[in-house]
């Protein structure tokens, strides 16, 4: 992991924005991002995988995230990462690719990488149990 002021603040974020969170399977749910984290080679790329889900599945914004003392590429990023409900799955993919922002190439495809690990799922979860059959 890199430790630079910008990581800490996304490392506290994170941790309070999934603290109450379980994944599928039941473990806490901190423990992807910082998995995602962990394989990142500089600020900006390990702050996105710390921070890739945190609009999309919690109350905080990118507002809160910018006023919280992220930087605007970062924050520009975790834009580009989040899946609006309004728009559907192949468009969003299609938005990351014809960005052409290598960062968030790379932390999307570590977050598709950790979540198709067949030694993550117990078989609770259908969908990836599926592309396991």
């Amino acid at each position: 992991m890199i430790y630079t002021e910008q990581t800490k603040r996304a490392l506290r974020i994170a941790f309070n924005a999934h603290k109450e969170q379980v994944d599928k399977t039941g473990l806490p749910y901190i423990f992807h991002p910082f998995h995602l984290a962990e394989q990142m080679k500089d600020e900006i790329s390990t702050c996105v995988a710390l921070l890739h889900d945190v609009v999309e599945d919690t109350d905080i914004t990118f507002e809160n995230l910018a006023a919280g003392g992220l930087s605007s590429e970062v924050v520009f990023i975790l834009q580009l990462l989040t899946h609006d409900d309004g728009m559907t799955y192949m468009d969003y993919i299609k938005r990351i690719k014809d960005n052409n922002n290598a960062v968030a190439i790379a932390v999307k495809l570590a977050d598709l990488h950790h979540n198709s690990d067949e030694t993550r799922s117990d078989g609770k979860d259908e969908k990836v149990s599926l592309l396991y059959e």
